[in-house]
């Protein structure tokens, strides 16, 4: 079941040079593009990298091997 508040943000990081996504419930007076540049400013550049490798890493001797008869 989602929440009904929160919103998603995908900020653009020029370190990284890529979009990440934020999830986040702001108020309603808040200022989105001060919260915004925050984020980026705070954003774990080494983290989000290595979570990236880690995600698309390829597991070199697990494929299915066959028998043969």
């Amino acid at each position: 079941m989602p929440i009904p508040n929160v919103k998603r943000f995908r900020p653009f990081c020029p370190t990284c040079n890529e979009n990440f996504t934020v999830m986040a419930v702001l108020p309603k007076d808040a200022d989105v593009n001060a919260y915004l540049t925050d984020v980026v400013a705070r954003h774990d550049h080494k983290a989000y990298q290595e979570g990236k490798q880690q995600h698309f890493k390829i597991r070199v001797g697990q494929q299915k091997q066959r028998k043969s008869k």
